[in-house]
């Protein structure tokens, strides 16, 4: 299983996870009954079960394998204070037992099939994956749809495996100092967003944490009218929708609950931390809030969302890039690594972040100008059509590479149903991409990055203890 946290470099906007998750602003809704709608490009078919639970297909004929994801629009951000992490542990409870399976033997069994799964969470969304033999597919439909309408563990169960995440907390958060001075970036940006917690939990939380409350978000947000089957490979639509129909149709569903709008209050001024962990460098990282993309229409907050991803790209979106040239090479280099994204989708609000690791005897107050120093270039000079072109290059490029992998695809597809977009949105993307004008991005520069809206948080490096004794990888268990 795998923690998902869309701080995304700006090379990889173009993959829409983030964070990578909105109430849609539109979407495309079939009864079975009703032909598909399929994106000529992609050939992609989306249809709606009775029950409310979405389906998703895209024939893939390269090999003889599929991909099946269930996705559910649940992530961390819907958890309430006091149950930080619950999303997270509940997917791994989720491996532990139905009412037909016992704990560990859904893997078991789609070994048997000869396929691999895992699961993964993010702030906005929990999905679950398999790729098998396209003559399986039926087989893994049915253990999904059990284990999503029937999950079973008893409390001794839930208390084994949150000491694993619990440990798993410690082993990747709290003994890593670079995440922890994220983790604390995060939760200093944002007063009201649910943004502000960790994935994986606060400690705190975690230690009180019940196999009810589990219980009880699963029963809140697992249901079909929250979710999405994706499918990918050598498989036909119409025989994938029977499938679909068969394992899930019969589900029981229930009506979404409200998800009350957490508005972010505006930024009134320069907010700083240090977070002093042993460490071997320093480390800085500015975040900045920025208007995020809500559909592809045109609109001023999505015009900007786009150009700030395409500065992103130009100051860290390939090798050479301003920021690599300007403050890892050459003899007045301040910084051993630099980088810049931004957050272009996601159900909460969206950061431009700038990151440095200062260079031997340079300091992270030096880093931090000089990482503002570019983005001030930019908004004062420009960028140049050379640059642009570039930058669009390697994104169709990408584009490219991307349908090479079914699991790629499938993904994508599953990104895109969470945000609320429509099948073609690759396509329209790229177009809406391409558009984007040294004007919008030189704009964009000039509007974004003022020192109220800037949070700033500084890794000091402490001398590590030498009496510490190393800690151990999390178990097995833990599936990542």
């Amino acid at each position: 299983m795998r923690i998902q946290i869309h701080l995304r470099a700006a090379g990889a906007a173009l993959l829409l996870a983030a964070g990578t998750a909105f109430t849609p602003a539109w979407s495309q809704q079939l009864a079975p009954s009703t032909p598909p709608v399929t994106a000529a490009a992609a050939q992609v078919s989306q249809f709606k079960l009775d029950n409310g639970l979405t389906v998703i297909v895209k024939p893939d004929r390269r090999a003889p394998t599929a991909v099946h994801m269930l996705w559910v629009r649940v992530g961390s951000m819907d958890e309430v204070d006091g149950a930080s992490g619950v999303a997270h542990v509940l997917e791994h409870m989720m491996f532990k037992g139905t009412d037909k399976l016992q704990p560990g033997e859904f893997s078991r069994r789609v070994a048997a099939l000869g396929g691999r799964e895992n699961a993964f969470t993010s702030m906005d969304y929990t999905g679950y994956y398999q790729q098998v033999p396209a003559n399986r597919l039926g087989d893994v439909m049915a253990l999904e749809a059990n284990r999503f309408a029937h999950s079973r563990y008893s409390d001794e169960e839930f208390a084994k495996e949150l000491e694993v995440v619990k440990e798993e907390r410690r082993s990747r958060t709290e003994d890593n100092p670079r995440a922890l001075m994220f983790e604390q970036l995060r939760a200093t940006t944002f007063i009201a967003s649910p943004y502000r917690r960790p994935v994986i939990g606060w400690m705190g939380d975690l230690e009180s944490l019940t196999a009810q409350d589990a219980r009880d978000f699963f029963q809140r947000w697992y249901t079909p009218a929250n979710a999405a089957v994706v499918v990918v490979g050598d498989v036909d639509p119409q025989a994938v929708l029977a499938l679909a129909n068969k394992h899930y149709g019969g589900i029981k569903t229930h009506a979404v609950p409200e998800r009350k709008p957490r508005p972010e209050p505006v930024q009134i001024g320069q907010r700083r931390i240090e977070v002093k962990a042993p460490a071997e460098q320093a480390l800085v990282s500015l975040n900045f809030r920025v208007p995020k993309m809500t559909s592809l229409d045109a609109t001023p907050d999505n015009d900007d969302a786009l150009a700030l991803t395409v500065l992103a790209a130009v100051l860290d979106g390939y090798s050479g890039a301003r920021l690599d040239r300007a403050l890892t090479q050459g003899p007045d280099r301040v910084a051993d690594s630099a980088g810049a994204g931004n957050g272009l989708l996601g159900r909460g609000p969206q950061l431009f972040s700038l990151t440095g690791v200062p260079a031997a005897g340079k300091s992270a107050a030096q880093v931090e100008a000089a990482l503002r120093a570019q983005v001030a270039r930019v908004a004062k000079e420009g960028v140049s059509e050379a640059e642009l072109n570039r930058v669009k290059t390697q994104w169709v490029a990408s584009e490219v590479y991307k349908r090479d992998s079914v699991m790629g695809q499938a993904q994508e597809l599953g990104h895109n149903w969470i945000q609320g977009l429509p099948l073609d949105t690759d396509e329209r993307l790229m177009a809406r991409l391409r558009g984007v004008t040294a004007a919008q991005v030189q704009a964009v520069a000039q509007k974004y990055f003022g020192d109220d809206q800037m949070t700033v948080a500084t890794l000091l490096p402490q001398p590590r203890d030498p009496n510490a004794k190393a800690r151990t990888a999390p178990a097995a268990g833990a599936r990542h």
